[in-house]
């Protein structure tokens, strides 16, 4: 059976999915770091989503009163 391939998130080299590969799913311990400094840099986002461009509650009563 061959082992699955992944993508190195950093470089695209492809890492295979084993015990062996030490690093995944990044190929070394270089892409390993430079992805963990992308991330304390801040240098990736989660996008907001503004609650103005959520959809109303179902049901349509958006008062927030009880009945």
């Amino acid at each position: 059976m061959t082992a699955k391939t992944v993508k190195c998130p950093t470089c695209g080299k492809p890492v295979p999915w084993v015990p062996e590969s030490r690093y995944r799913p990044f190929c070394s311990e270089r892409c390993k770091q430079i992805d963990l400094g992308a991330w304390a840099a801040e240098q990736y986002t989660i996008p907001v989503v503004e609650e103005d461009d959520l959809p109303d509650a179902p049901g349509g009563d958006t008062s927030g009163k009880l009945n």
